[in-house]
């Protein structure tokens, strides 16, 4: 017998009662004087350590005055105001009625008819409403007595239930009962004046093991009055002074406080980013929405042809186009793509749609900000961005619908392939952490010569971590560049799945807090 793992709202409840008493919820918070909820709660543990046993149940009605029956007692029942509006004015139809009262034409129905059965209120021919005539002799003076019956009832009712918010069905008489049952319903969304609760009270007695409890618990002088915690008003005001506590049992453990820190992934982006400042790179940033001319067109990415098809993109809904784009550059995009301009390139020899490329997208990959950034860079000059991108994919362990990629160009004289795959190499070895890596010829419309980089996961093999390439005269000079430009884009969520040693892309985004507190940047 262990009286140190009873709590003092148990200990209170054992010594409170006799061995023959029967305990309820209503009754232990009222004896006791508990907040509501700690005296289910400690019968609960009672119950679980076999103290006491459940002897009986009860079932209960009750009747909830709801918003409309605050509202009915305040301005009068249905029943009242159409009664009062037909005695001081003269005879209206029921629509009439209504749109007076400001009542829906149901609820005038349904009152009209209850003053019918009462025999207070008639249609006339012309179908308006009319008081009866009645008289305070024979069966006229029974209907009159009955109606101010009903309606006495009904403001005894909703007066009283306005003082509590509650109605017990076993405080109310026949007339009452039957009064409510027609304005109550167990569901009332809005809809009936009362709401039925109907309750069950669960009665427990005591169990012959409850006496050696006590008997017990009076030995070690507890009686569930004990501290079980010091606060600073009781420090400073010395109030525990005299008082007994509750033995403190070490063996709980404490309560667990996350320590703070920042989110794994969004501490690698920046890893990347501080690691790329520090080589001198500025950083570049732009709208997620772009036009079909700087994500594509700036790129000599044909507007009609299949290689086009390598980006599937999201459209935008509204507005549907810019409003113009920016010249030279529209024009020397539109002659290189046309014939070559002054590029020294034949072009792609089409008729260059110029609404076409005023289209909104999603930004599809992070290309649009090098072009962007290329009219008014510098000569030499070095730039990167962290940018969001979004493609229709199939979304698995290595694509993601909306995904990060870490852009980046090298303007200069002396700019050449070397300098393009020491750039790839430091993003996969230094930044990704991957042991095995491979570059292989690549085609996209923008560079020449073109490489991707592909490194091999412990888990899902080879994949490809991004572009690059050498930007082409077509893309460089149309927009103002006479110098080589290197240029990449890498998928940084893939580098992620390596530098943090994940298995799939979607853990980076995971709702799993537990296991984002687990990542650590390697």
């Amino acid at each position: 017998m262990d009286i140190k793992n009873l709590h003092p709202l148990e200990v209170r409840i054992l010594l409170h009662y006799g061995q023959d008493a029967e305990l309820s919820v209503e009754r232990v918070e009222s004896d006791l004087q508990y907040k509501p909820g700690n005296g289910n709660q400690a019968l609960s543990w009672l119950e679980s350590k076999g103290l006491i046993q459940e002897s009986r149940r009860t079932g209960a009605v009750s009747f909830e005055l709801t918003a409309l029956g605050r509202n009915w007692q305040e301005n009068g029942t249905p029943e009242e105001r159409i009664r009062d509006l037909v005695r001081h004015k003269e005879a209206c139809t029921l629509p009439e009625i209504a749109a007076l009262l400001q009542i829906d034409a149901k609820t005038v129905g349904s009152a009209f008819g209850t003053l019918s059965q009462l025999g207070l209120c008639t249609l006339d021919i012309e179908k308006k409403v009319r008081l009866k005539a009645l008289t305070t002799q024979g069966e006229d003076a029974e209907q009159v007595s009955g109606a101010a019956g009903y309606f006495s009832c009904m403001r005894g009712l909703l007066d009283k239930a306005a003082q509590t918010g509650m109605l017990h069905e076993k405080d109310l008489n026949a007339a009452e009962k039957k009064a409510i049952a027609g304005i109550a319903k167990k569901r009332a969304a809005g809809g009936a004046a009362f709401r039925i609760v109907e309750r069950e009270t669960v009665f427990f007695t005591f169990t012959p093991e409850r006496s050696a409890f006590v008997e017990a618990l009076q030995r070690a002088g507890i009686t569930g009055e004990e501290i079980g915690a010091l606060s600073p008003e009781m420090l400073e005001k010395a109030t525990w002074k005299g008082k007994i506590f509750r033995a403190y049992n070490i063996n709980v453990p404490p309560t667990r406080l996350p320590v703070g820190r920042s989110n794994p992934y969004a501490q690698f982006l920046e890893s990347v980013k501080d690691k790329l400042v520090s080589l001198g790179f500025e950083e570049f940033d732009g709208p997620l929405v772009e036009t079909e001319f700087w994500n594509s067109d700036a790129l000599f990415m044909p507007q009609f042809h299949s290689a086009r098809d390598i980006h599937d993109v999201y459209q935008i809904a509204e507005p549907e186009r810019a409003k113009a784009i920016e010249e030279p550059w529209l024009s020397q995009v539109a002659c290189a793509h046309e014939n070559g301009g002054k590029t020294g390139s034949r072009g792609w020899r089409y008729a260059f749609d110029r609404d076409f490329t005023r289209r909104l997208i999603l930004r599809s990959q992070g290309t649009v900000m090098s072009a962007k950034t290329l009219p008014h860079a510098r000569i030499p000059g070095k730039y990167f961005g962290m940018l969001r991108c979004f493609r229709y994919d199939k979304v698995d362990a290595t694509h993601l619908s909306d995904f990060y990629q870490t852009e980046g160009i090298i303007l200069g004289e002396a700019v050449n392939l070397r300098t393009l795959l020491g750039m790839l190499d430091m993003f996969a070895v230094e930044v990704a952490g991957a042991k095995e890596v491979k570059y292989v010829p690549g085609y996209f419309p923008f560079t020449e010569p073109s490489i991707e980089v592909h490194i091999k996961h412990p888990v899902l093999g080879w994949f490809e971590l991004g572009g690059s390439g050498i930007f082409r005269p077509e893309v460089t000079a149309s927009l103002g560049v006479e110098v080589p430009v290197a240029a990449w884009g890498i998928g940084i969520d893939r580098m992620a799945l390596m530098a943090l040693g994940l298995n799939d892309l979607r853990e980076l985004f995971s709702y799993d807090i537990e296991n984002v507190r687990l990542r650590r940047v390697q």
